[in-house]
């Protein structure tokens, strides 16, 4: 009797100090109690009691703002305090109190743990993004459209500079101050949310009228007359001003390495690879770190395999770039970026309506950054062919002895149907998403890159070749077959034996492709002879033409 009155006193005394602790724990030893409790306003001490965010359109509550105060909507910043209390949001674009803070960030919005809140927990899918990567949290809602390479960009950027757009604007923190002589100062308005707010398309007809009817001051000195070339520049970075210039600038970079040659983003790009869309959605629990150095953590995942693919992800076709660690670290922004919220269209951001309602382009639609976008990996960055290990080599696209012999139609035929059983995929609307005037642009960036003309129509028909292709294939066993494969397979060259390359090259093409050669690869011109192969006649080159022919059977 005695033991169970003793057991049932000192059971009911451990609950009690359970709860006391509990207690302790909840009400006064919480971090977001401590954090409120140290910082104060120039009135005094704050309230302090749980703060939240809440969005009944969004379905979000967020409580965040208990340990960040100072970005607690309608009320007054902390001024004095822990540095978590007393920061301010940096300027948005939008107001933070209506789109509270995981909609950008990650985390778990109801969690009032540090750990919690941050989503550093077993099973929770949404993580907080990591502070160097902040800006990725716009890719949730924000589709940045018509972003050119990084040349362009860079080259935008300095045209801003040196027609003196500073002298009267600010953007992303540059210019607008004042100047000795009393010249500059913020006369214009701040740029660095144009490409999101809009600015005015006729601009610059209207800055030049200002500047012809000045006689002096800032409209005289700091402005004048800017050639065509260098206006469409400087409009392209004018509207890529979105208020995050680092993610502008990573999703450049991605518009300039040839990624989507092997991966999908929204439905454009090739299958060679997996499709990126939501490259930054994804959950944790279901991602192989087994190779992965340091935190498990969806930001480090890509760190390490954008540095060694085949590393992280054994048996991966994906080559090794050499990227520098600030390319890793913009491409690693750039994929965190790619989320999308599932939230009301009402909410959608004018980015986001062009690009889903109206097919605008993410990725400039001027040549040089179709090709960084979706050729530069394979063929270089500037058309020049690249081997990878254990890779059947990229053919070079800008070779002057290429052009010279590739029709317009030729080439556009081979940009939009690719190589069926090669990694060149078919870049048509259905199948690579390029439409007809962007596979145009396209080759009239090759044809400005190599410098050369398309070749002058010299026969009516395209297939004119009549030769005896018994003994045009003697001469392929003995001239071509070491590095086109026995039949035309493609082991160290291009594949001949390809259908629709057959079906896009004329006979006018396999002619002079084999008189010719190309200068600069392996790829003899066989009109004349050298110390380690014969010259052909034209009847012996028209005698290969015609046995490639038969592969077309």
């Amino acid at each position: 009797m005695n033991r169970n009155k003793h057991l049932l006193l000192w059971s009911s005394i451990g609950t009690l100090g359970l709860l006391i602790v509990a207690a302790v724990q909840e009400n006064i030893l919480k971090d977001w109690r401590r954090i409120q409790a140290a910082a104060s306003t120039i009135d005094g001490p704050i309230d302090v009691r749980l703060r939240q965010v809440i969005s009944p359109d969004l379905k979000i509550t967020d409580r965040c703002v208990s340990c960040h105060v100072g970005m607690a909507p309608g009320e007054e910043p902390a001024v004095d305090g822990p540095t978590l209390a007393t920061t301010t949001h940096p300027p948005v674009v939008h107001d933070p109190g209506e789109f509270g803070c995981t909609v950008c960030h990650g985390g778990q919005g109801r969690a009032t743990d540090m750990a919690d809140a941050h989503g550093d927990v077993p099973h929770w899918p949404h993580p907080m993004i990591p502070l160097q990567y902040a800006q990725a949290g716009c890719g949730t809602c924000h589709t940045h459209v018509q972003v050119p390479r990084t040349e362009r960009l860079e080259e935008g950027e300095r045209l801003i500079a040196r027609y003196d757009c500073f002298s009267c604007h600010r953007i992303d923190g540059r210019g607008g101050t004042l100047r000795p002589g009393g010249v500059g100062g913020m006369e214009g308005p701040d740029l660095s949310y144009a490409g999101a707010a809009g600015h005015d398309p006729q601009w610059y007809a209207k800055h030049l009228q200002q500047h012809e009817a000045a006689e002096d001051g800032v409209w005289k000195d700091s402005f004048g007359p800017i050639p065509d070339d260098d206006l469409r520049t400087i409009d392209n970075y004018i509207a890529s001003r979105v208020g995050a210039p680092r993610l502008v600038k990573a999703k450049a970079l991605f518009h300039s390495l040839g990624c989507r040659g092997c991966h999908k983003i929204d439905g454009v790009g090739s299958n060679d690879g997996p499709d990126l869309t939501r490259a930054g959605d994804m959950d944790p629990l279901f991602v192989d770190f087994s190779y992965v150095e340091g935190p498990h953590t969806i930001a480090r995942w890509h760190e390490e395999h954008l540095r060694d693919p085949a590393k992280i992800v054994p048996g991966s076709l994906m080559p090794n770039f050499g990227l520098n660690d600030d390319q890793i670290e913009l491409l690693t922004l750039y994929l965190m970026s790619l989320r999308r919220s599932p939230h009301p269209e009402a909410y959608w951001p004018k980015d986001r309506i062009l690009a889903e309602r109206f097919g605008e382009r993410e990725f400039g639609t001027d040549g040089g950054t179709l090709y960084g976008t979706f050729c530069a990996a394979c063929h270089g960055d500037s058309g020049q062919g690249v081997r990878y290990p254990d890779t059947v080599p990229f053919p070079s696209v800008s070779n002057p002895d290429f052009l010279a012999v590739a029709s317009d139609q030729f080439l556009i035929d081979s940009i939009r149907t690719g190589r069926p059983g090669r990694r060149m995929p078919g870049w048509n609307e259905m199948l690579g998403g390029l439409r007809d005037e962007e596979i145009e642009e396209l080759v009239r960036y090759l044809r400005e890159t190599g410098g050369v003309k398309a070749p002058e129509v010299d026969r009516t028909e395209p297939r004119w070749v009549s030769a005896d292709w018994e003994f045009g294939r003697r001469l392929y066993d003995n001239h071509c077959g070491s590095c086109h494969g026995p039949e035309g397979e493609g082991t160290e060259a291009p594949q001949l034996s390809n259908v629709a390359f057959l079906a896009a090259a004329d006979d006018t093409y396999l002619f002079e492709t084999i008189a010719r050669g190309r200068r600069g690869t392996p790829m003899p011109g066989y009109r004349s002879g050298s110390p380690i192969h014969p010259a052909l006649t034209d009847a012996e080159i028209e005698a290969l033409v015609a046995y490639l022919r038969t592969w077309e059977k």
